[in-house]
């Protein structure tokens, strides 16, 4: 990052629209988510047929677009903490604008650079949700401008942002408001960053005084009686989508879906962040399956810190207050999702044979105790990533945090677990009543608690060492 950046900590970042829970967003802050089976144990009788080729042909045309029509078997409902029922809430009342911390775009961008240092050379960098000078992702791309060698750098805010226009730079912000305090949608366009005051140094100082000398380079964004001004699916965004190489932001939460449909279809490579339950949205999860789709590679556990806007209810244990009465809150299971490719992917998972894990697993599940299998699925249940055989040649339901070890030339994905019909394509019957809640669906069943397997995502070695057989 460039050492001369001058701009004060407070400045805060834009989220455009509403959003899906519960995808993080902008932060407003420059420093600134049957029993145990072993060796010894016969498996169930039951085979899993093999899939119907009208669904195999279903399922290639949805890995194709990533629009997929299918319906998806409503997850159990996890509200164990007040930070979950916080998001659920934010949801229901569309209070779910987060804002991203720079130093956590600052991160996952140059860890890029460390794979491939022209990952951004010579390429247009979209920003469409994101408020110039508010934006942290506006700022780090405007003061690292020369460093990455864009081409270009466009960011455009929506009309109306609770957070856009605090640091309100030009009279498109608010010409023809009237009374209305809140700003209009602004586009500005940035095709170069030189020494505009003469201080010696090319930083987001003279990104702003380049704008304000060149009114041509800010451009209002009008709406219509379809999408407000600097809506993402509005015309102008569209024709700003077209030019762009690259899109980098946080999208709308509760539009999360159709945001990435639209980017798949324009084929754009994208570095977005979100919650890693949107891994089993049945949009999202056939361009992870078809490695159009994968894991960034900064965030894998534990929850970041989020700015809120100031009418944001805090109720997560997680949430504060700072000295200057701004409100944050924590939030768990934020991942970015990302086509750019980066050096953790090509990493292999170090794994322990089978008879290993169960003697030396440090988790109690597995050690001493061995692996479960289905009762509807003739498939192991795999509870920790660490824990995946290394030797088992089967397909094996692991939990959806693998994807940050994920390793296509390692692993093959077979499914998603949450999909009512890859689990019929599949041959995965109804679970019986005694798993209650989850009676009648076409999820894979633990025996010994008689529940269904919380999220998981079926695979398979490629390559299995050489030990235990299915």
């Amino acid at each position: 990052m460039t050492s001369s950046l001058s701009i004060s900590v407070t400045v805060s970042a834009n989220k455009a629209l509403d959003a899906e829970p519960p995808i993080a967003s902008y932060v407003k802050s420059m420093l600134i988510g049957g029993g145990p089976v072993n060796a010894g144990v016969r498996r169930p009788e039951w085979r899993a047929p093999k899939i119907m080729a009208k669904k195999a042909q279903k399922n290639t045309t949805r890995k194709g677009l990533g629009l997929s029509g299918n319906s998806m078997d409503t997850p159990p409902k996890v509200e164990s903490n007040p930070l979950n029922r916080s998001l659920s809430a934010a949801k229901a009342a569309k209070q779910d604008e987060f804002y991203t911390q720079y130093v956590d775009i600052q991160k996952e961008v140059e860890a890029y650079l460390e794979y491939d240092p022209n990952t951004f050379r010579k390429k247009i960098v979209y920003c469409n949700c994101d408020d110039p000078f508010e934006s942290n992702f506006f700022k780090y791309f405007a003061a690292n401008f020369n460093k990455l060698g864009l081409k270009k750098l466009i960011c455009t805010s929506y009309d109306g942002s609770p957070i856009a226009g605090q640091m309100t730079l030009f009279p498109e912000h608010t010409e023809g408001n009237g009374k209305r305090q809140k700003p209009k949608a602004i586009a500005v366009i940035v095709d170069y960053v030189t020494d505009e005051n003469n201080d010696g140094a090319a930083d987001i100082e003279d990104v702003k005084l380049f704008l304000k000398r060149n009114k041509a380079n800010r451009i209002a964004l009008k709406g219509n009686d379809q999408y407000p001004g600097g809506d993402f699916r509005s015309s102008q965004c569209v024709d700003f989508l077209k030019q762009a190489d690259i899109v980098i932001t946080n999208p709308p939460f509760s539009l999360f879906r159709e945001y990435v449909a639209q980017l798949i279809e324009h084929k754009k490579k994208v570095l977005i962040i979100g919650n890693q339950n949107a891994i089993t949205y049945n949009d999202v999860f056939p361009l992870i399956k078809a490695d159009k789709l994968w894991m960034g590679v900064t965030i894998h556990s534990g929850d970041r810190e989020f700015r809120v806007p100031d009418h944001y209810p805090l109720n997560a244990a997680g949430s504060r207050v700072d000295e200057n009465g701004v409100k944050y809150i924590r939030v768990k299971g934020v991942r970015w999702y990302t086509n750019l490719d980066h050096g953790r992917r090509h990493q292999k998972l170090p794994l322990m044979t089978m008879a290993d894990n169960i003697k030396f697993s440090k988790h109690k599940e597995v050690h001493g105790t061995g692996y479960e299998r289905y009762c509807n699925f003739d498939a192991l249940e795999v509870p920790f990533t660490d824990a995946i055989p290394s030797d088992f040649d089967g397909i094996m339901g692991v939990p959806i945090t693998f994807l940050d070890r994920y390793d296509p030339d390692q692993f093959e994905i077979i499914a998603n677990g949450d999909d009512r019909d890859e689990m019929e394509a599949l041959g995965v019957p109804p679970l019986g009543p005694e798993y209650v809640g989850n009676a009648g669906r076409r999820k894979v069943g633990v025996p010994s608690t008689k529940k269904a397997a919380y999220k998981r995502i079926l695979i398979r070695h490629l390559k299995p060492t050489k030990g235990k057989k299915k």
